[in-house]
C-alpha cells in the first residue's frame, strides 16, 4: 500500500489531467469570451499544479520516500 502523502500526490496529478480535459472540452463548447477566460484560467491552474506536484514527487524519490 502506498503512503498517503504519495497517494495524495498521485491524486493531484490525476486531478490536474481531469482539469486539463475539462478546460479543453469547455473551450471547445464555449459560446462567449468570458467562458474562454474561465477555461484558460482552469488550464493555467492545472499546469501549475501539475508542475508543482511533479517537483514534489521528484523530491520524494530523491530522499527514498516514493513507493
Amino acid at each position: 500500500m502506498s503512503a498517503s502523502y504519495n497517494e495524495n500526490l498521485r491524486r493531484l496529478l490525476r486531478l490536474s489531467r481531469d482539469m486539463l480535459a475539462l478546460a479543453d472540452e469547455g473551450d471547445r463548447d464555449r459560446n462567449d469570451k468570458s467562458c474562454g477566460i474561465l477555461y484558460g484560467i482552469l488550464r493555467d491552474t492545472a499546469y501549475r499544479l501539475r508542475k508543482i506536484a511533479e517537483e514534489e514527487c521528484e523530491k520524494h524519490k530523491s530522499v527514498g520516500k516514493w513507493d
